[in-house]
């Protein structure tokens, strides 16, 4: 079965990185640690403030879930990251695994 893994990139204002930094923090605990998926967020080399969130899944029915299942505490944290990013940067990116 072929991984798949999304991509989301984005930049977030400047004057909201520490803030940005700490909601990272308890994104990774919710998505990694209680959520259990294969989750990074990662800042583009000589671009600060420009960010990429991937998650990693086993199956294209993990992918699919990925938005549908999401609870109460995710939903509140994705909420409050859109709040911070410079409009029009965002762009999601879907790649599939080669078999």
């Amino acid at each position: 079965m072929p991984k798949v893994i999304l991509q989301i990139s984005y930049e977030i204002n400047p004057e909201q990185r520490d803030v940005y930094l700490a909601l990272v923090r308890e994104m990774r605990t919710q998505f990694v640690e209680v959520r259990k998926k294969n989750y990074m967020v990662l800042e583009v080399k000589g671009r600060k403030n420009s960010f990429i969130e991937q998650f990693v899944c086993n199956s294209m029915e993990e992918f699919d879930a990925l938005e549908d299942d999401l609870d109460e505490k995710s939903e509140e944290l994705v909420n409050r990251l859109e709040g911070m990013l410079k409009e029009g940067t965002s762009k999601y990116t879907t790649l599939v695994e080669v078999e």
